[in-house]
């Protein structure tokens, strides 16, 4: 079948499956990060939340020519002569998530009143300028509190997995690319382009020192270090892909489908997916080239996928998928066009023969979220979809009216 650009089909979406993982190569995720509660303070996610130590600034205009515009804001900028969060080229924006999807009410936790984003970053050692920084960091999670829209508060927290060093507790970062994030309950679901989905649980984060901004895990004095954050978060669970190959760049959560669902989509800069990048897991029998959106059901219970096997797969013939979020049958990208142009807004009905523009996003466009009005507890007069963007003094973080309106 040759698809034109936009062109969408319906492909068969039992190829496409999930395994269940709880354990790594030094144990069970459980009993590691059980080991880490007998040495360090454990704390949850609300707790994060009411100890923000940066300020953001509201927006109350749409930013970079952005159509729809209903809300957002921006980073700290940092003090004179020091870069802030919008404008450091090491620590770059890529996923979005917010407790619209955690909860249908909108509030975090549950029976709570917080209004928040989550945003992921990946380190960059290599920025734009030629500069090399050493070491890894791997990803970082921003907590931002939205309690007080005019004025947004956050904090952020280094992602980590647990481990075992000289048969001692540890942590390790995680370095890989974190391009879409999704809040479900108190599970958050970061997207592991060539293994699969990786799960952490917003109850269980631990305090650690914050004396050392090039350590990370248990040091020989017995200090643990998070690269001078104060929190950091454990994975506790895996899913990795079982199935065909697929690449997964983002992650969206369709609470409008009966049960819930989550999609996967994949990124291409030619609208051809390559899977010989990385050591991708599952195999390359019946591979299909042009990206995908990918959906799983989710049992709210528990918050982890109902099935394994996969419900529903659509090709659609765009590249440059920076983020996807759908309600039922339609599905929505962010489309990405460079440092120079504005990404866009695409949506398309499963089955339907193409993908037609919404609106214009931000340059450097990323991840999507869903926000729907009929939050109870935190909602819009419309519903909105929330985007971020990435590059370096051009990086906001703001919701369009998902009509396009």
């Amino acid at each position: 079948m040759t698809l034109t650009p936009g062109a969408v089909a319906t492909i068969n979406a039992g190829q496409f499956s999930l395994a269940s993982r709880s354990s790594n190569g030094h144990g069970e995720f459980a009993e590691l990060i059980a080991g880490l509660a007998t040495r360090l303070t454990k704390v949850n996610a609300a707790t994060v939340i009411g100890d923000t130590d940066r300020k953001a600034t509201h927006l109350t205009t749409a930013p970079s020519k952005v159509k729809a515009f209903a809300t957002g804001f921006t980073w700290d900028t940092g003090a004179t002569g020091k870069a802030g969060d919008q404008a450091v080229d090491y620590w770059i924006p890529q996923g979005i998530t917010t407790s619209a999807d955690a909860y249908g009410s909108g509030l975090y936790p549950a029976g709570g009143s917080n209004k928040v984003v989550l945003v992921a970053w990946r380190f960059e050692t290599d920025p734009e300028k030629g500069e090399h920084y050493d070491p890894n960091k791997g990803m970082r999670l921003t907590f931002v509190d939205l309690n007080t829209a005019s004025a947004p508060k956050y904090r952020h927290v280094l992602l980590v997995e647990p481990v075992l060093s000289g048969g001692q507790y540890s942590f390790d970062p995680i370095r890989v690319h974190a391009g879409g994030i999704m809040w479900y309950g108190d599970l958050l679901y970061v997207v592991d382009t060539y293994n699969g989905l990786r799960v952490f649980d917003l109850n269980t984060l631990f305090e650690v020192a914050t004396t050392d901004k090039n350590q990370c895990g248990l040091q020989a004095d017995g200090a643990y270090q998070g690269y001078a954050y104060k929190y950091v978060l454990p994975q506790s669970h895996a899913y990795d892909n079982a199935g065909t190959y697929l690449r997964y760049s983002t992650i969206g959560l369709d609470r409008a489908s009966t049960p819930d669902t989550l999609v996967v989509s994949e990124y291409s800069s030619s609208g051809t997916v390559d899977y010989k990048d990385g050591p991708f897991k599952g195999s390359g029998d019946g591979t299909i080239p042009t990206p995908k959106v990918v959906r799983w059901p989710l049992d709210y219970t528990d918050r982890q996928p109902a099935s394994l096997i996969a419900t529903e797969a659509v090709t659609v013939h765009q590249s440059k998928i920076q983020g996807v979020v759908s309600r039922k049958t339609k599905h929505f990208l962010s489309v990405s066009a460079g440092a120079t142009t504005n990404g866009t807004l695409r949506g398309f009905t499963s089955g339907d023969s193409s993908a037609s523009t919404v609106c214009d996003l931000a340059i450097g466009c990323e991840d999507l979220s869903y926000h729907s009005s009929g939050a109870s507890g935190w909602a819009y007069s419309e519903s909105v979809i929330w985007n971020l963007s990435e590059y370096a003094d051009k990086r906001y973080v703001y919701a369009v009216h998902a009509d396009g309106s």
